[in-house]
């Protein structure tokens, strides 16, 4: 594990170590998946199926357009999230956005990487996030 500082004018603190690092992306569950696929060569985007694509939603039409392309990089395991664990019940998990239950599975994982217990901590705990946003169907 290697730890990171850098100089920040915004905080009243301006040492910041960058101590634990996690990802979840496709085709990768861990950050030294997605290395091992980029040095490999692995494809993370997979072609979907007809049935696949009419149970996610799509329009049935669509999938006949010639321009249409029937791929996605898709994500694994989000219907494991542990509820009771982040405080939700399941009902409330059930409408909670896939996407926010993921960032909070991803942000454990990244305390977890740099051993940080957050009921015991001393101090400040911040979580740097990047989410993508999919792009808008026209």
């Amino acid at each position: 594990m290697r730890a990171y500082t850098f100089a920040s004018d915004s905080l009243d603190n301006p040492d910041l170590a960058v101590v634990g690092m996690a990802v979840r992306l496709p085709g990768a569950q861990a950050a030294s998946d997605y290395w091992q696929n980029l040095r490999g060569g692995a494809e993370s985007i997979r072609r979907l199926s007809h049935d696949e694509l009419i149970a996610a939603g799509e329009d049935p039409a669509l999938l006949h357009d010639p321009n249409y392309v029937p791929v996605a990089a898709v994500l694994d395991r989000l219907e494991l999230f542990d509820a009771p664990f982040f405080g939700f019940s399941k009902r409330e998990a059930s409408v909670l956005d896939p996407q926010h239950r993921h960032f909070l599975e991803v942000c454990f994982e990244a305390l977890e990487s740099a051993g940080v217990v957050p009921r015991t901590f001393p101090g400040a705990i911040g979580v740097f996030g990047v989410l993508s946003k999919a792009p808008e169907k026209t």
